[in-house]
């Protein structure tokens, strides 16, 4: 069993930044990427960023170009730097792991962007 742990969120201003962290721990498989989800109020989860193994990167639409994912493979963390946030990102923001067996999800961590 892998165990998530996320954390970073909080209250921004629209314009701000803020940096999500996602230690994964327990079982882990030697090669495994990991990602953010995001579920808005009231809408569905949608995926935001990856980042492989190898450190390759993908990114939603929205995403691209504001935030940043990257991870320390020797400490089994992933980070998300979101700048330039605006109300739409407002969201619970889900850390996943996703190895060749199997594929788990954090507890999430709100993000909220207001004035």
């Amino acid at each position: 069993q892998v165990h998530i742990v996320e954390s970073g969120g909080g209250l921004v201003q629209p314009g701000g930044s803020l940096r999500l962290s996602c230690a994964v721990s327990g079982n882990i498989s030697p090669i495994y990427s990991m990602g953010w989800d995001r579920q808005p109020p009231g809408s569905k989860r949608e995926w935001v960023a990856t980042v492989a193994h190898n450190g390759r990167t993908t990114y939603s639409a929205s995403a691209r170009g504001r935030f940043t994912i990257s991870r320390d493979n020797a400490e089994n963390v992933a980070y998300l730097q979101m700048y330039s946030l605006n109300t739409e990102d407002t969201a619970v923001y889900y850390c996943v792991y996703t190895d060749t067996r199997d594929s788990s999800t954090g507890q999430g961590t709100q993000v909220t962007v207001s004035s």
